[in-house]
């Protein structure tokens, strides 16, 4: 469906593979995409659907006004949570373009963890066991009345990195400890800046991510994925996913859509479970208010949130959009990003830990998935092959000085 070229759309993060795919979408309907990055080897780039690529300033609420106005730009959409926290800020509009992200205080809601968890164990969501350790509190008495193993992870990582940072603390996604001693060693790390993780309590299965787009309380597309692989394989990026049909856990994506209803959310967010295929239970583990990492996924199987997400705001078709898309029978597809999928395999192959029969297993099944017809991958197209080539080569001119200087 070719709308014009007349539009014009900034995507703010046009670095990572999510970024790529709102290029994609918005660039195949005729829409006159300008990709901002962080530097010169952003994947969108190079593809065929950028009408301009230009590097991102700082600060940018001062350089993005600006950029704005000289380009003529009719609405801005961004990718990672950082930006939408920076463009939340400068308000719903600059000039007469749009900025199509969440008001300041929806954003805030689903960026605070605990807070999604009360409102969905409200609704009759299964959220698992938590504790936020505080201040002036007995970790150690709290800690030896928990139930392991426990997930441990940042209710809000915005709001902490700055701190931790400051004390040369890295920020950890995830990290898991298998009794009290073990996770009172790892909250002692952050005694120095007095704040903690949150702790969960671990849930079995696998990753469970049921994605909508929400207008005026209503979603007008709905995806879901299983991850079949993370990076790293403790919990982190996906890595191989593939598509759950629409007619499974139907009851659950209910509950999805009234949680991002009883929010108030407007446009894309994924509703992230923990699916136990034994027990049939599903707990919510948190709420990515922006678009993710599995979105080239949804793009192979003809759901396309970025340009739902432009079509909603700005051209008003969100009832024709809303059955159309309802009514599209999903392909059955797996998407693959490579390079952290290898680097899990390697990860695994050196965990000595790991028995060698599991390890021939997944080398096996790392050079089958080669084979799978149902597999697509985040970054190669055959309709846009550019932006691979470009990553490939980055990558061959970050390892040649290397090699170059181990030949002396």
């Amino acid at each position: 469906m070719t709308i014009g070229s007349n539009l014009r759309v900034a995507v703010l993060g046009a670095d990572s593979p999510i970024g790529l795919t709102v290029v994609r979408e918005l660039g195949e309907r005729g829409v006159r995409v300008f990709a901002l990055g962080r530097d010169q080897r952003a994947l969108a780039r190079t593809s065929r659907h950028t009408h301009a690529f230009a590097l991102i300033e700082k600060p940018l609420a001062q350089w993005l006004p600006r950029f704005v106005a000289a380009n003529d730009i009719g609405a801005v959409l961004a990718i990672s949570e950082h930006h939408l926290i920076e463009l939340a800020a400068m308000g719903p509009v600059i000039g007469k373009c749009r900025l199509l992200v969440p008001e300041p205080d929806k954003l805030a809601l689903v960026l605070d963890k605990p807070r999604t968890l009360d409102l969905a164990a409200g609704l009759g969501i299964d959220v698992p066991s938590s504790w936020q350790p505080l201040t002036g509190e007995d970790h150690a008495a709290i800690a030896a009345g928990l139930a392991y193993p426990v997930a441990v992870k940042w209710a809000d990582p915005n709001a902490v990195s700055a701190r931790l940072g400051a004390a040369g603390i890295a920020l950890e996604k995830v990290e898991y400890a298998n009794d009290a001693s073990g996770l009172l060693a790892l909250l002692a790390r952050y005694d120095v800046v007095g704040i903690w993780p949150l702790v969960q309590t671990w849930c079995p299965g696998h990753g469970l991510g049921q994605m909508l787009h929400m207008q005026q309380g209503r979603a007008t597309l709905r995806f879901q994925h299983r991850r079949l692989r993370e990076f790293p394989p403790t919990g982190g990026v996906s890595a191989f996913c593939e598509v759950v049909p629409l007619a499974e856990h139907a009851a659950l994506m209910e509950r999805s859509e009234a949680l991002l209803s009883t929010m108030g959310w407007e446009g894309p967010a994924m509703v992230e479970y923990r699916h136990d295929p034994a027990s049939g239970r599903s707990w919510l583990m948190e709420i990515n208010g922006r678009f993710w990492g599995s979105l080239p996924l949804a793009y192979h199987c003809g759901a396309h949130f970025g340009w739902e997400t432009y079509a909603c705001a700005m051209l008003g078709e969100d009832a024709a959009v809303q059955g159309r898309s309802n009514a599209v029978a999903m392909p059955l597809r797996r998407a693959r990003y490579l390079i952290p999928d290898a680097k899990g395999l390697v990860m695994l192959l050196r965990d000595g830990k790991v028995p060698v029969f599991k390890r021939i297993g997944a080398v096996a099944r790392f050079i089958a998935d080669f084979l799978d017809p149902r597999v697509r991958w985040f970054v190669w197209s055959w309709r846009d092959p550019a932006p691979l080539f470009a990553d490939l080569a980055g990558v061959v001119r970050k390892l040649w000085p290397l090699g170059k200087r181990g030949t002396n």
